[in-house]
């Protein structure tokens, strides 16, 4: 099983970028995938969640109205598409796959069975 994710950089303040999470090794549509970012010296948070069929979304409130996240079970991908970042968006983004579980509305490690490596991005002026 490989998750890897990709797409990360350096981009300024207002910028974007479009992360993708491209999966193999396992039968995609079987799990939701979730992007994990952590900072330097941070805990790991949940950004952004996807169901299986994809009609399911789920984002800490750090990033609504900013990121969005889509599937295409046919190329076993999901994207992650960020807007309008922030300094504070930066972080190494990670990808896994399994269940989607939130407590208070926060995206739970503990349901993932699947990591990805992942990939830096950096917001800076």
């Amino acid at each position: 099983v490989q998750l890897q994710a990709s797409g990360g950089g350096l981009v300024q303040p207002g910028g974007f970028l479009r992360l993708s999470c491209a999966a193999s090794g396992y039968t995609f549509a079987d799990y939701p995938i979730v992007w994990f970012r952590q900072a330097t010296g941070e805990e790991r948070e949940g950004v952004s969640g996807i169901s299986r069929s994809g009609n399911i979304t789920r984002y800490a409130d750090s990033v609504k109205g900013r990121f969005t996240i889509s599937r295409d079970n046919a190329r076993n991908t999901v994207y992650l598409q960020m807007n309008s970042l922030k300094p504070e968006d930066t972080g190494v983004y990670y990808c896994a796959a399994g269940m989607m579980i939130t407590d208070q509305g926060r995206l739970q490690e503990h349901g993932m069975k699947y990591w990805g490596k992942g990939t830096q991005v950096t917001v800076s002026s």
